[in-house]
């Protein structure tokens, strides 16, 4: 038995930030239905063709996911729409701004069908507000939000390597949804969520907004590097490995100075006896760390920083993530079917002894059509002629 067990979700969703929600939500048991476009389908679909043929975000986003295709359109996807949505609990939808709204998705407009439908909305900025109508992406946000700004070296802004603007709404999604399902269990009464990606990078954003409070000056770029901690960042060792390091307060630093860099007496110069002054300092600091790291190969450089107590880290590329033997040792992997074979996959974060994640099939374009149609009492002429028509 897992949590979600029983609950159905339909989503009417693209890109990134609802079908991480909804996928998440289908880890723990529920059944999501993922509404597409006739033959185009989800355009997350075609990003790339990296996974034996298939899109790399959308093997990632849509395991476990029925997929039905349906024109919204179409003179008959309004009533399928509101026979689907009777006795679902979640509606999803991260649609153009406006889209559900026209389409009659509101909660408002579905409450007096189904009281207990739950109803997120995904969008850039919001369902109210001057922008609630601007069109949204990932890198958009990130630059909206102000994470470029803080982020990239001192001379070139920087986006994040990753779609972390999706990603963090997805996270809110799927998280405000949860919260839904169990307010719902107290009240039987459904919800209204408005999750703005703005909001979602702006929450993530707290860290440099509180730091250039009442118009102090925000943290510099630096890199790879932390931006008021230092040493805290990359460090070249002779063979040419890097090494990430992290010093958090002086007892590690006399154990850096003691231990690593072999000069007990360096803990006391007085322009690196503090943190404030390391970090004034730093390139004079950094050049004495790469000189005694220029010996050494970039594991006796870790070794050192292990014996110190010193938190580090190998900078891995992607390969080296795959191959991470504390993945492999915490039994992290597993795989799903899919129409290009079996993939492996990554257990959801989080390891829990109450339940075991569900990981079914990415599905197949409309693989799920005809079934759900006739789950919902379509009559097998509209289903064929649906199909003449183009409609699903």
């Amino acid at each position: 038995m897992r949590p979600l067990d029983g609950i159905t979700v339909v989503s009417l969703e693209h890109a990134i930030a609802a079908p991480f929600a909804t996928r998440q939500l289908a880890d723990l048991g529920a059944r999501v239905i993922k509404v597409e476009r006739p033959a185009v389908g989800d355009f997350a679909r075609s990003y790339d063709s990296r996974v034996n043929g298939l899109a790399s975000h959308f093997v990632w986003t849509n395991r476990s996911k029925e997929s039905l295709t349906l024109d919204l359109k179409h003179p008959e996807a309004g009533a399928i729409l509101r026979k689907l949505l009777r006795d679902a609990d979640v509606l999803v939808q991260n649609l153009a701004p406006g889209a559900a709204a026209r389409l009659g998705l509101s909660r408002d407009a579905l409450k007096a069908d189904n009281p207990g439908l739950i109803v997120c909305n995904i969008s850039g900025y919001g369902e109210d507000g001057p922008d609630k109508d601007r069109k949204a992406y990932d890198l958009l946000i990130q630059a909206e939000a102000g994470f470029l700004s803080v982020t990239g070296d001192d001379q070139t802004p920087s986006k994040a390597g990753i779609s972390i603007a999706d990603i963090a709404a997805g996270m809110y999604a799927y998280t405000n949804i949860l919260a839904a399902v169990i307010q719902r269990g107290k009240t039987g009464e459904g919800a209204s969520i408005d999750v703005s990606m703005l909001e979602a990078m702006a929450e993530w954003m707290s860290f440099p907004m509180y730091y250039a409070y009442d118009g102090a000056p925000p943290p510099a770029r630096n890199g790879g590097s932390h931006a008021t901690i230092y040493p805290y960042g990359p460090f070249a060792a002779g063979d040419g490995a890097v090494v990430m390091l992290g010093l958090q307060n002086e007892r590690e630093w006399h154990a850096f100075c003691e231990t690593v860099l072999m000069d007990t007496g360096l803990a006391s110069d007085p322009r690196f006896s503090s943190n404030a002054r390391r970090a004034e300092n730093k390139e004079e600091l950094r050049a004495l760390i790469l000189s005694v790291f220029a010996k050494m190969n970039g594991e006796k450089v870790i070794e050192r920083l292990d014996a110190a107590g010193i938190a580090n880290a190998r900078m891995n590329d992607m390969a080296g993530l795959w191959a991470h033997p504390q993945l492999e040792a915490r039994n992290r992997w597993s795989e799903v079917a899919s129409a290009a074979g079996p993939i492996p996959t990554l257990l959801p974060p989080g390891r829990s002894d109450a339940f075991a994640p569900r990981l079914d099939p990415v599905p197949q374009l409309g693989e799920h059509s005809r079934a759900i149609l006739a789950e919902l009492d379509v009559e097998p002429d509209v289903i064929a002629m649906l199909e003449q028509d183009g409609g699903i």
